[in-house]
């Protein structure tokens, strides 16, 4: 045991995500590939893994927000990086300094990135972003907007100081409709060919997340950005058999205390749980603010030695209790598996009702990550 070890902690296995990096290139050998590290690298580790991929030839990095791509350069991450959310235009200088890509998705910040651009004498190079459904962030390109939109997109694209190296789009629900994601594929497909005729191409089109990158590979162009696949877990049941992947996170805790209590005792806030029989229950310090949602509360299971065990009683804020009479042997100290190898996260996301990127997300900075190699 290592200090880290000693209360609840995340598991990183780094050489699952190698692996999982080769095999999303393997459905793209072409195309270059952006790993997504927003959201603390879904709640891995954005500066441990950026510099995971950058060592093994990512093209591209890519994040929510600036703080997001501070916090890369600070720690000495140089692969390119592309903003995919709102950055105001009064940050151009700092954009531009640390050799930031941002997505440029409406007029009024175009012109304004231009004019802060211009006047250092500079080019901040961007990504225009087109909405071929998705509704949020975009130009809006649909059969009733489509030369509108086009139009919009060169004003932006001929903006001085502007060097718009990409164009992309985001895909609603690849996972789940392939009529509607085709229908994307084509909107996009019809506004690269509009803007073409005007004399206007792009270095880097792209529009395939993990998803998308799994199930449209006609959709593959420039570059793919898998997130969800990259840290080994399906973007929807549909994906299982079409690619191998490999969960990178596991989330462990240790017992904390045995009790043997008499049937009838009740478990925890509020008495939602009464034992059935005399019971030996485990304390686990693991709660709903390390990231374990309070919803599973009596709906779940956690490994110890090798058996899975129900989670009883209210899950608390920084601990929960576990019902391990079953377990021979059992003691204070014995590794608990929240989820990960024999608890897969994809059955908590389905019994919680979201999915495994929340929960993976929900993981708290205070539990700390341990990488192996």
């Amino acid at each position: 045991m290592n200090n880290l070890q000693k209360r609840t902690w995340a598991e990183i296995h780094m050489d699952r995500l190698e692996a999982n990096y080769h095999a999303l290139r393997a459905l793209a050998p072409e195309s270059k590939f952006t790993g997504l590290v927003k959201a603390n690298g879904y709640g891995h580790g954005a500066v441990a893994v950026a510099a995971k991929l950058e060592e093994l030839g990512a093209d591209y990095l890519a994040v929510a927000c600036l703080d997001e791509a501070r916090q890369l350069r600070a720690n000495g991450i140089h692969a390119p990086i592309l903003i995919l959310g709102n950055t105001d235009p009064v940050y151009t200088e700092e954009l531009i300094l640390l050799e930031v890509t941002q997505a440029v998705y409406e007029p009024r910040m175009a012109e304004e990135f231009s004019r802060q651009a211009v006047g250092m004498g500079k080019q901040l190079r961007c990504h225009l972003k087109v909405d071929t459904g998705m509704s949020r962030l975009g130009i809006l390109c649909n059969e009733q907007s489509a030369e509108n939109g086009v139009d919009v997109l060169e004003e932006m694209y001929r903006q001085p100081g502007l060097d718009c190296e990409g164009i992309f789009m985001h895909f609603a629900d690849a996972d789940t409709c392939p009529e509607y994601s085709r229908m994307q594929i084509r909107r996009f497909r019809t506004i690269l060919e509009e803007l073409e005729h005007r004399g206007i191409t792009f270095k880097i089109r792209h529009c395939c997340a993990g998803a998308a990158t799994i199930h449209y590979p006609e959709a593959h162009l420039d570059m793919i950005r898998p997130g969800i696949p990259l840290y080994g877990l399906h973007p929807d049941r549909s994906t299982v058999g079409k690619i191998d992947l490999q969960p990178v996170m596991e989330l462990k805790s240790r017992i904390v205390s045995l009790k043997h209590m008499p049937k009838g005792t009740c478990i925890s806030y509020g008495r939602t749980y009464t034992l059935e029989r005399d019971s030996v229950v485990a304390v686990v310090p693991v709660g709903y603010a390390d990231g374990l949602h309070r919803c599973l509360s009596n709906r779940m299971e956690m490994l110890v030695c090798g058996q899975r065990v129900p989670q009883i009683g209210r899950i608390c804020m920084d601990m929960c209790m576990l019902d391990v009479t079953d377990v021979t042997q059992v003691q204070i100290g014995d590794v608990v598996t929240v989820f990960g190898d024999g608890v897969p996260l994809d059955d908590l996301a389905e019994t919680a009702g979201t999915i495994t990127y929340e929960l993976m997300c929900a993981v708290a900075p205070r539990v700390p990550r341990i990488y192996l190699h």
